[in-house]
């Protein structure tokens, strides 16, 4: 396994620079932002992909800082009520791809997306319960309708190109949010859809990470190490349900934080069990969301807890002692 960082924490900084601190740190990938909330700070792929010599020159700072390109991320919503908004985010994703088969890089981070609850809507509803039946009916129109049938044909674009993992995070506002919604998708469009498996948005909704990546299995094609420290006093007044902005963190139930600051390392250390009894074996992505900490200060806690954590070795094919 590798220990890898998103690289829009540093998104203002030339991607020549951040590779520099990432060689620093001991980082040994990257994952790129090219589009949708991520940005295109260190990569537009509609300049790369139409200028040979710019192409060239940005994959060559990877080999100079001897850091991997282990996945490009465009997280969007592609199925936004408002066209124009969601013909961004599917620009974005299937550029992303071009992009992805160009460079040699076959996973795409994004989200599932949210529909509106009506060919006419707005805005995304994000359904969270089955009664009244009004949101059944929601659902039905959004997954049988919206869902499924773009990524059945955004799934088949993104194989054509070489995309042969399109890893979701399951991330609450969106359709899937949880491992069932995940395997949900999965079923109906196939196995190029899979998770990219973020620990602090299953921690709040009350999941336990291990048992979500034992139900998940082989369809885990990438992993965020983000971490979430509940409040145990504030979520026994209101619960998990917080629309308070992140920046109140004195006030929400629970807040973003760097890794071993929701969990210690021994949580962390079961995660990364759990994921080789699963069979992944790829990176461990950092996500810098922590607002009680500089993005220097939290990076670097979070790479030396993950140093510590990771097993860099293959999984032995014999045991030691027999």
């Amino acid at each position: 396994m590798k220990l890898c960082v998103l690289a829009n924490l540093y998104a203002k900084k030339p991607l020549e620079e951040v590779l520099g601190i990432m060689r620093d740190l001991g980082v040994d990938a990257v994952e790129i932002g090219c589009g949708g909330y991520p940005g295109k700070d260190h990569c537009d792929p509609e300049v790369l992909l139409n200028d040979d010599a710019k192409l060239k020159e940005w994959c060559g700072l990877f080999d100079k800082y001897g850091i991997e390109l282990a996945a490009l991320s465009c997280h969007g919503n592609p199925v936004h009520p408002d066209k124009k908004i969601a013909e961004a985010y599917d620009r974005d994703f299937r550029n992303a791809c071009l992009l992805a088969e160009k460079v040699g890089v076959d996973t795409i981070i994004t989200f599932s997306g949210c529909p509106g609850d009506h060919p006419g809507a707005k805005y995304p509803n994000w359904v969270t319960c089955p009664w009244p039946d009004d949101f059944l009916a929601i659902l039905d129109y959004q997954w049988n309708e919206v869902l499924i049938p773009y990524w059945k044909e955004a799934a088949a674009f993104a194989k054509s190109h070489g995309v042969t993992h399109v890893a979701l995070e399951l991330h609450p506002g969106f359709c899937c949010y949880n491992t069932e919604t995940l395997l949900k998708l999965r079923a109906a469009v196939g196995d190029v859809i899979g998770a990219n498996f973020d620990p602090s948005h299953l921690v709040w909704q009350g999941m336990e990470p291990a048992a979500a990546i034992r139900m998940l299995g082989d369809a885990i094609y990438h992993v965020h190490a983000k971490d979430t420290k509940i409040d145990k006093i504030n979520t026994a007044r209101i619960g998990v349900l917080d629309t308070k902005h992140y920046s109140d963190e004195i006030n929400r139930a629970w807040v973003f934080r760097s890794v071993g600051y929701g969990h210690d390392a021994a949580w962390w250390r079961d995660l990364v069990d759990n994921l080789r009894l699963v069979g992944y074996d790829k990176v461990l992505s950092i996500e810098h969301e922590d607002s009680l900490m500089s993005i220097d200060e939290g990076l670097g806690k979070a790479v030396s807890t993950l140093k510590e954590v990771i097993m860099k070795d293959p999984k032995p094919s014999t045991m030691a002692w027999a």
